[in-house]
């Protein structure tokens, strides 16, 4: 019975996703092929593919003036994952997939730009001892927060909070970057360094303009000489339990399973990242102006008491120069505090519970004396950890002119 209500929701309204994820009580997740008898040598497959049900209360129209829908569809995510130990030293993994297929990315052959895959991750790495591990390729060992190595398998809240991806499609392809990485622990303490190139095509496609602002393409305008490379790195304290650092993709919520506590900090710099012109309108004259992202951070996940019930906890800090007076979309230079909390009411693990939240940031820019805001408030209901699980959340957003308002219904399953 569970099963068809599952499933008539889903038809109705759904977010849909296979995939692996922390929380389950009696399941570990994905496909592993042992190759020979003791399993130190395998592959793991991981699948999962989510679309979203979105309802703007606000009116809205397309770039030809017609009125768009209230409810719209979104293939948000359909990923697939694979990592193979080859012994006990080395590991590769892959990752590949498409993000935010829409009715207006759709193409009528599958051959449009939005319809096509791309690869996510690809690095190797090699384990220097038992806790530190050198790698290298296209990888997600990023720098700044908890947020910016986020999963997206088992946030608490529906979707990341969009500014903790702090240099997405800026100067990474979405927030991967090509590089060198080193990662590990010395006893609570974890790390991750990186060393990459920086691209040298981003979404700020902006000319710079005399005397005028700061735009964030400095590879391409002063050349992998000036600006090619990028520099980033987090740290964070294990208090209490010790989170995996095996993979980089940071749990959102371990519904209880873990008594973790952990404070964080982390950088990301890309000397002269972005270009300022400081000649004239007949004369140009680009500069380069340096990028730097610094952010601290507390998370916690913890069982309250022995009913079933779990508090998640998370906060953060994050100071952002992206240049003179830089403002792009979500991105600009100033400064950001967000936090979320839930809370996991009590109840069995092998049965339906439920954990309510609330997400709020709040982002000041150089360029504006607008704020922009996000609010969220939701409850996910968790049938079996974050192996089933459906959100309803409502999420506003202001800034300046904008007041959107979002509701949203997330169906979430991975075998």
């Amino acid at each position: 019975m569970r099963k068809q209500h599952f499933i008539l929701i889903g038809l109705l309204l759904v977010s849909f996703q296979l995939l692996k994820a922390q929380g389950s009580p009696d399941y570990s997740g994905g496909l592993k092929f042992k190759f020979n008898e003791d399993g130190s040598k395998y592959l793991r497959l991981i699948s999962w593919a989510q679309v979203q049900a979105n309802y703007n209360t606000d009116d809205s129209f397309d770039s030809n003036g017609n009125e768009n829908s209230k409810l719209s569809f979104n293939l948000r995510r359909a990923r697939v994952l694979m990592f193979a130990q080859i012994n006990k030293d080395f590991l590769i993994l892959t990752h590949f997939g498409l993000n935010s297929l829409t009715s207006t990315t759709l193409s009528p052959t599958g051959t449009g730009e939005g319809s096509q895959l791309f690869f996510h991750d690809v690095w190797a790495q090699y384990n220097l001892g038992k806790d530190h591990t050198i790698g290298g390729g296209l990888h997600y060992f990023n720098g700044i927060s908890r947020l910016n190595n986020q999963s997206t398998l088992n946030m608490m809240t529906l979707d990341n909070n969009r500014q903790s991806w702090a240099t997405i499609g800026l100067s990474d392809q979405f927030a991967r970057h090509l590089g060198v990485f080193l990662k590990g622990k010395f006893d609570k303490l974890q790390y991750r360094v990186a060393i990459n190139d920086a691209a040298s095509s981003t979404l700020d496609s902006r000319t710079a303009t005399a005397g005028g602002d700061a735009v964030y393409n400095g590879r391409l305008n002063l050349g992998s000489k000036d600006a090619g490379k990028t520099y980033a790195g987090y740290f964070d304290y294990h208090f209490l339990d010790q989170e995996s650092n095996f993979l980089p993709y940071k749990v959102g919520s371990y519904l209880g399973g873990k008594k973790v506590f952990n404070i964080g900090a982390g950088f990301f710099l890309h000397p002269k990242g972005s270009v300022i012109d400081t000649g004239t309108a007949l004369s140009p004259n680009l500069e380069g102006e340096d990028v730097s992202i610094f952010a601290v951070d507390a998370f916690y996940d913890a069982p309250i008491g022995e009913n079933g019930s779990a508090l998640t906890a998370y906060a953060v800090f994050q100071n952002n120069d992206y240049g003179k007076n830089y403002l792009y979309s979500a991105y600009g230079t100033g400064s950001m505090i967000y936090g979320h909390v839930g809370y996991v009411l009590k109840g069995d693990a092998a049965k339906t519970r439920y954990q309510p939240y609330i997400s709020y940031g709040t982002h000041s820019y150089d360029a504006v004396s607008d704020d922009r805001t996000t609010l969220g408030v939701g409850v996910n209901a968790y049938m079996s950890g974050h192996n089933s699980k459906l959100t309803l959340e409502y999420k506003n957003q202001q800034f300046g002119a904008l007041d959107a308002n979002t509701i949203s219904l997330q169906a979430m399953i991975y075998l």
